[in-house]
């Protein structure tokens, strides 16, 4: 612990903190923004808009995020919501866990603060999906409090201020920037503060050729003085990508009813909906029609390949065959599976590849 606290010392020797806080809150107050979770500082939609904010462009959450709380405009009303109906209105928005964790948390903010959002660090953190970034935005921005709000736009922001050579994909790096950031952050406007510098990183100090003749704490910035700004902050590559081949079927019934199923409860985009899939891995495209009839009960004809689509994942690829499949005999024997008409198919939440399978439907 002597030794971290050491280090922090040891980086921050000679930073101007009071400037640097003086010349990034006042930028950030000229210069910020118009987005509409900006309005006001209410804490329940600080924490929509911060978890649609994970990974995601500010662009696209915008209409998202004015949709939502127009449908779940309060704790209850979303508490009270099915949770396929918060999936529809995430739909598009990719990473659904981020939406069911937000809607289990803000059940247990509802039974057991009163629907009040937690202004406690340690109640706060506890809450399903609330990771330190999440707990650290929602208590400076709503509740003026000075805590870390660390991701990767700031560690990028930050690495380059004080010119740190640490690998920003180490979750010990993590904790390095928070503990800087708490000897660092403004304790009379940390909302301002913490906000300035996620604008900074989105703006200015951007990842690919940083504006740094605009950037407002230009002087306080030791990689910029040593020109080494394009090269940070370090990060480790990420491992490639697996792709994985499909065979997505689409199967109309004489009613003209699709058929689609939901996938299970855990895993990735669990409780979703989608096209009948396969991965081409483990049967030959040749044996779709017995596994279509050992999976579901029903014999089909496959027709000719409607389209290729390609789905990116953090981690995988999916690389889906869309083919249409004529029913020849049986009867629907699926747990997750049923027929729904055309119309009926526009209230089911679907991931973006299926949405695009759903184009060929129509």
């Amino acid at each position: 612990m002597k030794n971290k606290q050491a280090r922090i010392n040891g980086i921050l020797s000679g930073f101007n903190r009071k400037e640097f806080q003086h010349d990034l809150i006042n930028w950030f107050k000229q210069e910020q923004r118009t987005l509409p979770w900006r309005d006001n500082q209410d804490p329940y939609r600080v924490w929509v808009s911060e978890i649609m904010l994970q990974q995601t462009k500010v662009d696209t959450v915008i209409p998202y995020f004015q949709r939502f709380i127009e449908k779940f405009p309060t704790p209850e009303r979303l508490a009270e919501a099915d949770e396929q109906e918060v999936l529809k209105a995430w739909e598009g928005l990719g990473y659904y866990s981020r939406a069911r964790n937000l809607q289990n948390a803000i059940r247990e903010v509802v039974s057991d603060y009163g629907g009040k959002v937690p202004d406690e660090a340690d109640e706060l953190g506890s809450l399903k999906g609330v990771g330190p970034y999440t707990k650290g935005a929602i208590l400076s921005i709503a509740y003026d409090k000075p805590e870390p709000a660390v991701d990767g736009n700031v560690m990028r922001v930050m690495s380059r201020i004080l010119y740190l050579e640490d690998d920003i994909a180490k979750q010990g790096t993590k904790k390095l920037f928070e503990s800087l950031i708490r000897e660092v952050i403004s304790t009379e406007d940390p909302s301002s503060f913490n906000q300035g510098l996620m604008e900074l990183g989105a703006l200015v100090c951007t990842p690919k050729s940083p504006s740094c003749m605009l950037c407002p704490v230009q002087d306080h910035c030791r990689a910029f003085h040593e020109g080494v700004e394009q090269e940070l902050p370090i990060k480790t590559k990420t491992k490639k990508q697996k792709r994985v081949p499909y065979a997505a079927m689409i199967v109309i019934n004489d009613q003209g009813e699709v058929l689609i199923q939901q996938r299970p409860a855990d895993g990735l985009l669990a409780n979703l909906w989608e096209f009948p899939m396969v991965p081409l891995a483990d049967i030959d495209r040749s044996h779709l029609v017995h596994w279509f009839y050992g999976e579901y009960g029903i014999n089909i004809k496959p027709g000719g390949s409607l389209d290729k689509i390609k789905h990116v994942f953090s981690h995988l690829i999916w690389e889906l065959e869309v083919i249409p499949g004529a029913i020849e005999a049986g009867e629907l024997d699926h747990p997750r599976a049923r027929f729904v008409s055309l119309e009926e198919l526009e209230s089911y939440p679907f991931p973006v590849s299926h949405q695009k399978i759903a184009k060929h439907v129509h």
